[in-house]
């Protein structure tokens, strides 16, 4: 049910995404994606975001989703966005 795939350049680690098939619904979650903080602002974070995606919908699914939050990168809901995914949900929560 969990795939977790990394990026590398050459020997050193860059980042990694990590998908959930939910196959009892038809639907993959984007559970978590993030790239070390020496790679960020490089267009990698959009690069590795299409690449999630795009394995996601290998198995075509009726529904790929992610979650996001104010601790997300800045650029993160935005880069969701450009690359054709809708908000469905906004919620606030105090803690």
């Amino acid at each position: 049910k969990v795939k977790t795939y990394i990026l590398k350049k050459g020997d050193d680690f860059v980042g990694y995404f990590e998908l959930i098939f939910h196959y009892n619904f038809n639907e993959v979650e984007i559970a978590y994606l993030g790239l070390l903080e020496e790679y960020q602002n490089k267009k990698l974070g959009s690069y590795l975001l299409t690449c999630a995606i795009k394995k996601s919908f290998l198995n075509n699914p009726k529904r790929v989703w992610v979650h996001t939050c104010s601790l997300d990168h800045k650029n993160a809901l935005n880069n969701y966005i450009a690359r054709g995914m809708k908000i469905f949900k906004k919620e606030t929560v105090t803690i």
